[in-house]
């Protein structure tokens, strides 16, 4: 798979939904003052665990030693990923997921956050095993389901990424990454009819989108149409400035230079 697509898996699950080491006990009345504020302290260690991961390491410590329980723990695992602390990230974050006795949907996204971790430790097993978790957890959701098809794409799993993302697609229709790991999904299975629709329609969508030029010029060049293809990856280093996305179209180029 090419790894332009492995950077989706890059973003983190959404922000958990209450900050206690135990469910409210205020589920039938309005959450208490203490309750407020807790659940605010969460979110704020959890932004900065994802923007500032070293100030949100420092903060989930400090937490943790006032007796920020399991919200605290979970912080710091967070702060990980964005210390490029995979590894120890994932098996903590599984850890809390397999433990917690919060809702299904926090855990879920705990299992999402491990998956991700995971990946990017170059572990797929471990991956793949965490995301079925989330998903088990809360079937059907778009980021978990877009999750779970980039590290089956890792695997050349595709018919799997198509059957996962068809059932996102069904939910969010224009969701633009969606289409595009289909549509180059689609190509490795050899419908290149259905790639060329998802790319298209991935384009009309968002005619600069990177990874979908790319893609469809690996497509155009598959036609026969080098011209076309040129054109994709050529708007592609012409308006990207750095990356992944932009190094796969300069190898594009070069290939298709070599053989002419």
């Amino acid at each position: 798979m090419r790894p332009t697509l492995f950077a989706l898996a890059v973003l983190l699950a959404a922000t958990p939904v209450w900050a206690a080491d135990k469910p409210p006990a205020v589920a039938s009345g309005a959450p208490s003052a203490s309750d407020v504020q807790g659940l605010q302290e969460y979110r704020t260690c959890l932004m900065l665990a994802k923007t500032k991961p070293d100030d949100g390491w420092e903060e989930a410590l400090a937490w943790q030693s006032l007796g920020g329980g399991e919200a605290a723990r979970h912080c710091a695992a967070v702060a990980l990923i964005g210390l490029n602390h995979f590894e120890e990230a994932g098996e903590r974050l599984e850890g809390l997921a397999n433990a917690s006795v919060r809702d299904d949907a926090t855990r879920a996204e705990m299992f999402a956050q491990a998956g991700q971790a995971w990946l990017m430790a170059g572990n797929l097993p471990r991956a793949d095993a965490a995301q079925r978790a989330a998903l088990k957890l809360a079937p059907g959701t778009p980021e978990l389901l877009l999750d779970h098809a980039v590290t089956l794409a890792q695997v050349h799993q595709y018919k799997e990424v198509v059957d996962e993302l068809s059932d996102l697609l069904r939910r969010q229709p224009n969701r633009i990454e969606a289409l595009t790991l289909r549509g180059s999904a689609y190509r490795y299975l050899d419908n290149l009819a259905a790639a060329e629709t998802d790319l298209t329609r991935a384009l009309e969508l968002d005619p600069g989108y990177p990874d979908a030029l790319v893609e469809r010029g690996r497509l155009r060049r598959l036609k026969g149409d080098d011209d076309g293809a040129r054109q994709d990856w050529l708007l592609v280093v012409k308006t990207v400035p750095t990356g992944t996305v932009l190094e796969e179209a300069q190898r594009n180029l070069e290939l298709l230079d070599v053989k002419k």
